[in-house]
């Protein structure tokens, strides 16, 4: 009986390696697609590389004999992103800032390019989705034409690095790495080959000359940053800009820095003409006027800053099988524990009636640190009473009732005594019930009539 001839791997992906006996366009191992290709082709993975002797200059060294003075960093006149960035742009770093659409990257990117031009350093702007026309118009808007300002709308890598050597930046950003293609290198431009073909050579050019770059990436659906992963790994720094369309309040945050900390947060405020840096955010996730029935204040921390965001609640008393659960700006999941806990641990009852959960600013509340307020807030909104000018609330709850102790707490605490809130219930009321009796308790000293009886 003849033996049947093994299969052999015919394909082969770019990315990791996986391999398959017929052409995929997805690998199944990464997930990328248009990285499978035949075997037969060259896939970047090299069988055997035979030694080559280092140069003198570039000898291997005992790890005590090398310095450790940290690269020289260039500020870019715009705190808030120097503060990302972790003190400024280091020479040869490459820099990736994604966001959704429309969100305000290019006018973020064009302040800091103007910034830059106004210290004295020369940058060049390749900006491959607009015109030199259509950016000019956006920097006469938001006061950004400096003479050391150089623009370019180009879409072919080659072209840009002409223009590199003619202008000799000492500030490069490349305005969209989706949009700019290589004619090493096949495929459309956005092909998962054209994105790290072009990366790639822009990061090398970085190195060689010590020139900062920062590459604009786009976001897929899900919020992830579009083409090959390897763009992430080969990259120094990627910064995601952020920020709800329908308010003004952007963050960038840093999700990967090798030359700083990744749990800063810079905030800037998008107005009519550019965009301007919100140095202290406190007062843009509260509501003003006098204490109402149903509102609570928590401490959030955004990054390494401890915001306060003030939470309200709305309860309508709803006879029918199915009451309404509305949130915005806080998990719903978490709300719906919240609301089992008040009623079986804390006497609340809201199973008949419709609750209304939301966040003031248009700030997201996603961490457990803000349980504490929401059930506050609702408490309040049950019984329509207001809670004292000054009162905080910071606490995850368990679904035992009890308050856990939140990371950050003294920073918050502290943020929260600096901000003028007197009496702040934390963790140390232990229990959800004991929390809201403390609430009449703590705060007496500074109560008028009408103290909130939970």
């Amino acid at each position: 009986m003849a033996t049947r001839r093994p299969l052999t791997a015919a394909y082969r992906c770019t990315e990791c390696g996986w391999t398959a006996v017929k052409w995929v366009g997805r690998c199944g191992e990464c997930q990328q697609w248009g990285t499978v290709v035949e075997s037969a082709e060259q896939t970047g993975i090299v069988r055997s590389v035979s030694p080559i002797t280092p140069a003198a200059d570039r000898a291997a060294q005992p790890i005590t004999r090398l310095t450790t003075s940290e690269a020289p960093r260039r500020t870019t006149g715009v705190g808030e992103f120097d503060r990302v960035l972790g003190g400024g742009l280091v020479p040869g770093a490459a820099i990736l800032l994604s966001g959704e659409p429309g969100v305000g990257k290019s006018t973020l990117l064009l302040e800091v390019a103007a910034q830059s031009a106004r210290a004295g350093r020369r940058v060049l702007y390749a900006s491959a989705e607009e015109s030199t026309a259509q950016v000019r118009l956006r920097a006469e808007r938001t006061g950004a034409l400096h003479d050391e300002l150089f623009l370019a709308s180009e879409i072919d890598l080659a072209t840009i690095l002409g223009h590199v050597d003619d202008v000799r930046p000492d500030l490069l950003i490349v305005d969209s790495v989706q949009t700019v293609s290589s004619g090493l290198s096949e495929g459309m431009a956005g092909h998962p080959s054209q994105v790290r073909e072009v990366a790639s050579t822009l990061i090398r050019v970085a190195k060689d000359r010590d020139l900062p770059v920062v590459i604009v990436g786009h976001v897929t659906k899900d919020g992830s940053i579009a083409g090959p992963r390897i763009l992430e790994h080969l990259v120094d720094v990627v910064c995601h800009f952020e920020g709800d369309r329908q308010t003004s309040l952007r963050f960038v945050r840093a999700l990967k820095n090798r030359f700083g900390p990744t749990d800063e947060v810079g905030c800037f405020d998008m107005a009519g003409d550019g965009i301007a840096e919100v140095a202290d955010p406190s007062a843009l996730f509260l509501g003003h006027g006098a204490p109402v029935a149903g509102t609570c204040v928590t401490i959030a921390l955004e990054g390494r800053r401890a915001l306060p965001v003030e939470v309200q609640a709305l309860t309508i008393k709803n006879p029918g099988p199915n009451p309404r659960r509305i949130v915005s700006g806080v998990d719903a999941a978490r709300v719906a524990m919240i609301l089992a806990v008040l009623e079986r641990r804390a006497g609340v009852q809201v199973s008949d009636k419709d609750v209304y959960v939301s966040t003031v600013g248009g700030v997201r509340l996603v961490e457990p640190a803000a349980d504490l307020a929401i059930a506050v807030a609702i408490a309040g909104a049950v019984r329509d009473k207001a809670l004292p000018k000054g009162t905080a609330a910071i606490g995850e709850l368990s679904l035992a009732g009890e308050i856990r102790p939140v990371a950050q707490g003294a920073q918050r605490r502290s943020e929260a005594a600096r901000l003028g809130y007197k009496t702040v219930v934390d963790a140390s009321s232990e229990a959800l019930d004991k929390a809201l009796r403390d609430l009449i308790t703590r705060g007496r000293p500074s109560l008028a009539e009408g103290v909130p009886d939970f």
